[in-house]
């Protein structure tokens, strides 16, 4: 097994968590009543918060929305895309 393969079966899981964590972190915005530091939310906020504290002193809420879990989604896919995609760089180098 070489080190891509192993990269692989761990980015490509870890990278999957973390976007449906900060897609339920998302549907988690249109309930501000719900208490995030209480169980089963803070499964949800714990992981999430430290990824999103820094981004949102670059990128303020728009019209009182916070926009940084969408950010982040982004941002997950857009690397799992590129890493882990049908032409991503850790699937060619697999390959060879």
């Amino acid at each position: 097994m070489t080190a891509t393969s192993i990269a692989s079966l761990i980015l490509g899981p870890l990278l999957g968590v973390l976007i449906f964590l900060f897609i339920f972190r998302i549907v988690l915005t249109w309930y501000p009543q719900a208490d995030g530091t209480r169980f089963p939310f803070n499964l949800v906020v714990v992981p999430t918060e430290p990824f999103l504290i820094p981004l949102r002193k670059l990128v303020p809420p728009i019209g009182g929305v916070d926009i940084t879990p969408i950010i982040w989604v982004g941002i997950f896919s857009f690397l799992r895309e590129i890493l882990l995609g049908q032409q991503g760089l850790l699937t060619m180098l697999n390959r060879v």
